[in-house]
């Protein structure tokens, strides 16, 4: 049984509910922090990824979606409807042609797009389905630890179809086209992302420094510093990966006897730090630790098992 919440205390009160009211005891796994993968700059190459009879062939480049953008879909502020395309005209700055737009926010996962850049490709509406297939497959298992993807805009720039229907159906397509998606994401600069937590803390100014190491220790900055007049309290507002926020308030109580109290809610993704050639990294060692409790192999795929020479 796999149990999510809003926090910490929310699972730990629904887990003490649940064993109590069953009457048996529970296993209880360490928690798991959902991770999302995206790219940071245009691939420096375009991939080719050829179907499994070598009749059909889709090129493609991975690009940023961008921030504003990914959290606009994210909130539904952007949908697939003609109004919200024309928002990314005036609102999101668009710089494309909004007919390229050829599959955008997949269903079940977040902000990812993918544009149909071909000039005069036949077919090309015909095998739109099993693209968006193979999209949703990538966007749901990315290439990095099989998370899910967010941010991320592939562009077909050319593609060779069989003029037969029977040689370019769903059984070619749809794996074809998440093996160029993945390929495309890992030529791209891939990195990981997390979310973090806008962390409230009110305390008096006599614990700042105990609660400023607290934060400093987890990975985390102060953005805000608000004095409460009149009074000798203050209220700090931090950002902190929700991988480094447990036990937050226990911790943070134990630094400082008790006088401060803090509240989380999510507030953003953000990069992971590190490189992924570097082992010793943060994004390393989450990739592998995932890809370990998925039962895979703890490596990175390479890219010549997405990609397909000329």
């Amino acid at each position: 049984m796999i149990m999510s919440g809003a926090g910490q205390l929310h699972i730990t009160v629904c887990l003490r509910d649940l064993e109590r009211f069953s009457g048996v005891p529970l296993k209880i796994s360490q928690p798991v922090v959902s991770i999302r993968e995206t790219v940071t700059s245009l691939s420096h190459q375009v991939c080719l990824s050829k179907s499994a009879n070598r009749h059909n062939r889709l090129f493609v480049q991975a690009a940023p979606l961008g921030d504003d953008l990914a959290d606009a879909i994210d909130s539904k502020a952007i949908t697939f409807s003609s109004n919200d395309k024309q928002d990314l005209l005036t609102k999101y700055n668009w710089q494309l042609n909004l007919k390229q737009l050829y599959v955008f926010n997949p269903t079940t996962c977040g902000a990812n797009v993918v544009l149909d850049k071909t000039q005069g490709v036949s077919y090309m509406n015909e095998i739109k389905e099993h693209v968006a297939a193979g999209f949703q497959w990538v966007s749901q298992e990315g290439a990095l630890a099989e998370e899910s993807l967010r941010g991320v805009r592939f562009d077909i720039l050319d593609a060779t179809l069989h003029p037969d229907s029977i040689h370019r159906g769903g059984g070619q397509i749809v794996a074809t086209a998440r093996r160029v998606f993945c390929a495309a994401q890992l030529t791209a600069e891939p990195r990981l992302m997390e979310p973090i937590f806008l962390v409230e803390i009110q305390c008096p100014s006599s614990v700042q420094g105990a609660v400023y190491n607290l934060i400093n220790t987890r990975r985390g900055s102060v953005v805000e510093h608000i004095p409460r007049t009149g009074t000798p309290l203050l209220v700090l507002k931090a950002h902190i990966p929700v991988l480094e926020s447990f036990d937050l308030v226990e911790d943070l109580r134990a630094q400082t006897q008790g006088r401060a109290f803090a509240q989380c809610v999510f507030d953003h993704w953000g990069l992971v730090p590190g490189a992924l050639n570097d082992p010793a990294s943060l994004t390393a060692k989450l990739i592998f630790d995932i890809r370990t409790r998925k039962g895979k192999d703890p490596n990175i795929p390479p890219l010549d098992r997405f990609l397909d020479k000329m």
